[in-house]
């Protein structure tokens, strides 16, 4: 005879696996920067705001710039959480389309990606500026 499992039990063990479940996705959703980006290098990159993609986990800034033969390459530039930009002023709106940018960051492991991780971004028409967490001007 097959040992039954009462109404109570199995509602907690599904509720245990959804939460066992939960916790992996958020957890492999965060990663440490340093597994795709090479942290100990800067580039810094001039370019076109195409879009201020503000949602979680990371903000992402994705930009039209000219690579060494003159060709408009569309980069992304992964931020910090938008809920630490909040905190030091930045919203959606600060960065807009059309903004010219120079972003300095830290290049992809990968170099066929085009992608670094941001570290400081100066608006070129007013001067404004970010650089790590001392916020925007």
């Amino acid at each position: 005879m097959k040992p039954r499992i009462s109404a109570v039990s199995r509602n907690r063990l599904v509720a245990l696996a959804l939460l066992v479940l939960a916790a992996g996705s958020r957890a492999s959703a965060h990663h440490s920067f340093a597994a795709f980006y090479n942290e100990d290098q800067s580039v810094s990159v001039q370019g076109t705001i195409v879009e201020l993609a503000y949602k979680n986990p990371h903000a992402w800034v994705h930009f039209d710039a000219r690579d060494n033969d003159g060709k408009v390459q569309r980069i992304g530039a992964e931020w910090a959480n938008p809920g630490r930009l909040a905190q030091q002023g930045i919203l959606q709106d600060t960065l807009k389309p059309g903004d010219h940018v120079i972003i300095t960051g830290s290049p992809s492991r990968n170099p066929s990606e085009l992608k670094m991780h941001l570290k400081g971004i100066v608006r070129v028409s007013d001067g404004w500026k970010w650089a790590g967490r001392t916020g925007g001007r």
